[in-house]
């Protein structure tokens, strides 16, 4: 049977930080009141697309597993803050890292996107549709957040990371996965003005609003990725004692503990990257993997379990076999520019436009009102 061993990781963070601090100068909020209920203590902001953000990721990734960009067979780009939607994110980086005859698309089940694209490059390359691929996971929230929802702007932050996958005669890479989604309860998480619906719902796009509600995705997020994981366990017929590491998706501590409290894990054995980074949706769970790599927590052969879950609301949960090899083939020198401003003055600059768009959206409607009253 073929498998889709991983041979190449990469992550691109951007280089500034918004603390917990920053966040009260705006926000009736404290690092006390943010730590308590969520474990985060800073997040990124980019000062770039992201797709400038996956392209690094990718090319550290391809470099990683000893590639080249010409060598790759399909690019997966996992988000759901694209910056295009016509043409697909994808396709930029294909162009970027010269995978001249790539297959790309895009994939966006919110915080789970890389995971499903995870399978969906797995599937591909065991069935012999490509020989190798790239997935990507990547999210600029902070172009989308609501910074003046508390409940919500503490949460998330920019980043993304990607990792090479290559057919393999051995049992490497995702040996069971579950994938599922509770549609009847995908209203709790929804953010207004991302898409083109709210254009005739008076909401212009990119102003956005979020119904989040916390409780019962708390509730939803437990109970799915506990199950999820249990499933995959069974069925590959190992228990948490042969897992060597989980990597859950970081969306709040308090989720990951109850998580792992239920899947029989005990703290050491997961691994937590909440607390520098914050909930960075789909590229959330792929940053964790490679710092888990780097930071030698992930052994030659061993397993790793990954449970994920976001609007939708999806959840997976994905059993990995990790390779004989832990350390990169080559490195790769491409970095970001410099940000030309602190996080604070990037999100500040955002809120200000926002606010420009919403007077704007205002004077048109109120216009628009009076020309319909004199006609």
């Amino acid at each position: 049977m073929s498998h889709a061993a991983i041979t190449g990781w990469g992550k691109c963070l951007p280089p500034s930080v918004l603390t917990n601090q920053d966040l009260a100068t705006f926000l009736p909020t404290d690092d006390e009141w943010i730590t308590s209920r969520t474990g985060m203590k800073e997040r990124r902001i980019s000062h770039v697309p992201g797709i400038e953000l996956a392209i690094v990721a990718a090319q550290r990734a391809i470099a990683c597993a000893g590639l080249k960009g010409e060598d790759i067979d399909l690019v997966i780009y996992g988000s759901c803050s694209n910056d295009e939607t016509v043409p697909n994110s994808a396709s930029g980086v294909q162009q970027r890292i010269g995978a001249t005859h790539a297959a790309a698309f895009d994939v966006n089940t919110a915080c789970t996107s890389f995971m499903y694209g995870l399978s969906i490059g797995t599937a591909m390359i065991r069935t012999g549709v490509v020989r190798n691929a790239v997935v990507i996971g990547v999210e600029l929230i902070s172009q989308y957040m609501d910074w003046d929802n508390r409940n919500v702007a503490v949460l998330f932050g920019d980043g993304a990371a990607a990792v090479v996958l290559q057919h393999s005669d051995d049992e490497l890479g995702v040996l069971a996965e579950k994938l599922q989604c509770y549609a009847d309860s995908r209203h709790i998480l929804r953010v207004r003005g991302m898409g083109t619906m709210y254009a005739n719902l008076g909401t212009e796009y990119g102003q956005t609003s979020w119904d989040f509600d916390g409780q019962e995705i708390f509730r939803k997020a437990v109970q799915g990725m506990s199950e999820a994981s249990l499933d995959v366990m069974r069925r590959v017929g190992v228990t948490m004692d042969d897992i060597a590491l989980v990597v859950p998706h970081q969306a709040n501590l308090r989720i990951i503990d109850a998580v792992a409290k239920r899947a029989g894990a005990s703290a050491d054995k997961v691994f937590l990257t909440v607390q520098k980074y914050g909930n960075m949706s789909s590229a959330t769970a792929p940053v964790a993997l490679v710092e888990a790599v780097e930071t030698g927590r992930v052994a030659a052969g061993s397993l790793v379990l990954m449970p994920a879950f976001g609007g939708g609301l999806t959840l997976s949960s994905h059993l990995l076999r990790w390779g004989p090899r832990v350390t990169p083939l080559a490195d790769c020198a491409v970095e970001l520019p410099p940000s030309p401003k602190t996080a604070l003055e990037i999100v500040n600059d955002i809120r200000a436009q926002k606010k420009l768009g919403e007077e704007g959206a205002k004077r048109f409607a109120a216009l628009t009102f009076a020309e319909n009253r004199g006609s």
